[in-house]
């Protein structure tokens, strides 16, 4: 499996996926106990068929949960990222694919989100560096001033942490799609992405690879690396991804003075 296959992937999903748009319909519920709409379950149902044409791998995914084979490989998926835009008519959503070879996220080798709305493409591989629709992306170094994206499930508690951190900030935003936060971080239209509310393996594991290629870093909110969590349906971590070292430490020794 291949960065050419995920586009592929991608493709299909662009063409097909435009007739479900803001469809509120819902058919059920997925394994994480969000409420499945249609466009979810037809967004997974394409990314699964076009997987199991490849082989045997195991499977994580939002709607479904996990499939494990006894591969070596981990196919990790949210086929909608930002479902409430998606049924809201809010044009932020997202696709995201990441692949593992081993059991932790120091393991992901290749990552993938696609806008659902302008077919942006994201995409990494492992040691290959970061591109944006075929060209090469860096994160923004040092950049000033600072445009700071948050994702919450509980802001009233979380704004509560996270507000000081706003002080530094030029623009403040609030998007709805983790995956696609991380993604535009990873190509320097943002400067900061923070989740105070724990964020699921399968919103954060291609965004993390893309923004690591793109040389960005990510920890969770009390500074420890994501690498050696577990890839499993149910891992969760906070999240504190920045354009750069320096912006990490200012921002984490804020978030952490009390």
């Amino acid at each position: 499996m291949d960065i050419d296959l995920l586009r592929k992937i991608g493709s299909r999903l662009y063409r097909e996926i435009s007739k479900y748009k803001f469809s509120k319909t819902p058919v059920g519920k997925g394994a994480s106990g969000d409420t499945t709409y249609s466009i979810d379950k037809i967004a997974e149902d394409i990314i699964v068929e076009e997987i199991e044409k490849e082989g045997v791998f195991n499977l994580i995914t939002e709607e479904k949960g996990f499939k494990l084979t006894g591969s070596s490989e981990t196919v990790i998926v949210d086929p909608i990222d930002g479902s409430k835009n998606a049924i809201s008519g809010i044009p932020f959503f997202s696709t995201s694919i990441a692949i593992a070879d081993g059991g932790s996220l120091e393991n992901l080798k290749l990552g993938y989100i696609l806008n659902l709305i302008n077919g942006d493409e994201f995409w990494a591989e492992r040691g290959k560096g970061a591109y944006r629709n075929s060209e090469r992306i860096k994160t923004q170094k040092g950049a000033q001033p600072l445009v700071i994206a948050f994702e919450s499930s509980s802001p009233y508690i979380d704004l509560q942490k996270i507000i000081p951190i706003f002080k530094f900030a030029y623009r403040v935003r609030c998007f709805g799609s983790t995956a696609l936060d991380l993604a535009y971080l990873s190509s320097g239209a943002l400067t900061v992405f923070i989740t105070a509310s724990t964020s699921r393996i399968f919103d954060f594991s291609a965004g993390i690879l893309i923004l690591k290629e793109a040389g960005g870093i990510v920890t969770d909110l009390e500074g420890k690396s994501l690498s050696n969590l577990p890839i499993k349906f149910d891992t969760k971590a906070t999240l504190l991804a920045c354009s750069d070292e320096e912006t990490h430490k200012r921002i984490f020794e804020v978030i952490n003075k009390n």
